[in-house]
């Protein structure tokens, strides 16, 4: 059978893992340098779906490192299922906290400075495009999975 890149246990899919957690990452770090991400819903649902999509994005780039150092193919049905429903369950959410964010960052910054320093706003928008980058690169992952999936 041929190897589809993306899929478990490629290289292609290490690096989109280690992109997610990177992307993550940088969400919420740029969400959690200011301390008035708290006072809005979607930057709180924000840093929360990232505080999930890093560990579990960690955790399989950990898993598809140990996979291409030591040749062996994870490729069971069952493995392969809860890592194609996990990734598309964690893309969905990390969707709707970059929208959510992206929209309450656009209402706010239309309101005026009022409600949002500049400093903060520009943090919250990188934080907000860090989230859609990793929200692409999770249902990327899940697509791949769920491709190879039906061939096993």
């Amino acid at each position: 059978m041929d190897e589809l890149p993306g899929s478990l246990g490629t290289s292609a899919s290490l690096s989109l893992r280690l992109g997610q957690t990177i992307f993550s990452s940088a969400s919420l770090l740029f969400m959690s340098l200011g301390v008035e991400f708290y006072s809005y819903t979607a930057f709180c649902y924000l840093v929360t779906i990232m505080g999930l999509v890093i560990p579990w994005s960690f955790t399989l780039a950990i898993l598809e490192g140990y996979t291409i150092l030591v040749k062996c193919h994870l490729r069971q049905p069952g493995i392969l299922l809860i890592i194609a429903i996990g990734d598309w369950i964690l893309s969905i959410l990390s969707l709707a906290a970059a929208c959510s964010t992206a929209s309450v960052i656009n209402l706010v910054l239309d309101n005026g400075d009022s409600f949002c320093p500049t400093k903060s706003c520009g943090r919250y928008q990188l934080s907000a495009a860090m989230a859609f980058l990793s929200w692409f690169l999770c249902a990327a992952s899940s697509l791949f999975n769920l491709w190879l999936l039906p061939s096993l």
